[in-house]
């Protein structure tokens, strides 16, 4: 999160929660984990300023110990600042991660720092950043980039669309749960804190991405029949433990 994209980090937090977490700690800049502060179910950890920089990530690395999982990325910004922080924190950071929105953009200037116990989680425009180029919409030339570059740089790849695509670099599947609705801002935090959620809860991160996928996009779906255009991130929160039971 920062000052400007608050909700994301609480969104993340709260679709963890609802996919098995005990516990969730969100690490914001002030103005974020003050509204994440609002929903009792969360714990959260302010960070000095208004968005993420150099000077958090010993804090960071503190308070990481003990956890499970991390999710990165969601509503931090693009402040020069924030990408050196990003960099320097996933360097030193060893527990599977969950690599999203803005955190995609830092690690595609810095790809040694991914892992092989990582999810890096773009949509098409993001994908572009981590790769360099353009990606088209024929399936077999798109599955067949999003394995290359998992085996390239040696973590697994949830590549969100029409159809999501994941791999590993040598396993690779498809989901096709969701619906054209799930454009939605805040949609694709939800999908990364399912996926943050499954790995604390030590699934390997190829079977995490996949039954990420099929849950956010079966409570999408739920969602839909009731909200149609009308949906919203939390909406498709409230419908993730109707799909897991």
């Amino acid at each position: 999160g920062s000052k400007l994209y608050t909700g994301a980090p609480f969104l993340v937090a709260l679709a963890a929660l609802r996919a098995g977490c005990d516990l969730v700690t969100v690490a914001a800049p002030e103005r974020a984990a003050d509204i994440a502060a609002k929903n009792l179910n969360l714990i959260t950890h302010p960070l000095k300023g208004d968005f993420l920089g150099r000077k958090h990530v010993e804090e960071l690395i503190k308070l990481s110990k003990g956890k499970d999982a991390i999710v990165i990325g969601n509503g931090l910004g693009r402040e020069k600042e924030t990408m050196k922080a990003v960099i320097d924190f996933l360097s030193r950071n060893n527990l599977p991660t969950v690599i999203d929105a803005d955190a995609i953009f830092a690690v595609s200037k810095g790809k040694k720092t991914i892992r092989n116990t990582s999810v890096i989680t773009p949509h098409a425009a993001e994908f572009h950043v981590l790769i360099g180029k353009k990606i088209g919409t024929n399936m077999k030339e798109r599955l067949k980039i999003v394995r290359a570059t998992a085996e390239d740089i040696g973590a697994t790849i949830l590549l969100k669309g029409h159809e999501d695509i994941i791999s590993d670099g040598n396993k690779t599947a498809i989901n096709r749960t969701g619906n054209a609705y799930m454009t939605k801002g805040g949609t694709g935090d939800v999908l990364a804190g399912i996926c943050g959620s499954l790995m604390a809860q030590k699934i390997n991160p190829f079977d995490s991405a996949c039954a990420a996928a099929y849950i956010s996009g079966m409570a999408g779906e739920l969602a839909a029949k009731e909200r149609k255009q009308s949906l919203l991130a939390t909406d498709v929160i409230e419908k993730i433990p109707i799909v897991i039971k």
